[in-house]
C-alpha cells in the first residue's frame, strides 16, 4: 500500500511540474488567424457580409394589402 501511494505521490508531482511549464507558455492567439486563410475566399458569398438583394431574399417581408370593407 505504501508503494502504491509513494507512486500516486510521484505521478501528482510529475503532473505539477508539467502544469506549471506550461503555465509558463506564452501563448499565441491564432484562432481568428487561422480561419481567416480559409474564410476569406468565400467572403463574397456570406449573406452577413454582404447583404442578399431584397428581390432574393426568401425572408424579407411580404407585403400584403388588406382591405376591410
Amino acid at each position: 500500500m505504501a508503494s502504491n501511494n509513494t507512486a500516486s505521490i510521484a505521478q501528482a508531482r510529475k503532473l505539477v511540474e508539467q502544469l506549471k511549464m506550461e503555465a509558463n507558455i506564452d501563448r499565441i492567439k491564432v484562432a481568428w488567424w487561422g480561419l481567416l486563410p480559409k474564410t476569406a475566399p468565400k467572403n463574397s458569398e456570406d449573406p452577413l457580409l454582404t447583404p442578399v438583394p431584397a428581390s432574393e431574399n426568401p425572408f424579407r417581408e411580404k407585403k400584403f394589402f388588406c382591405v376591410i370593407l
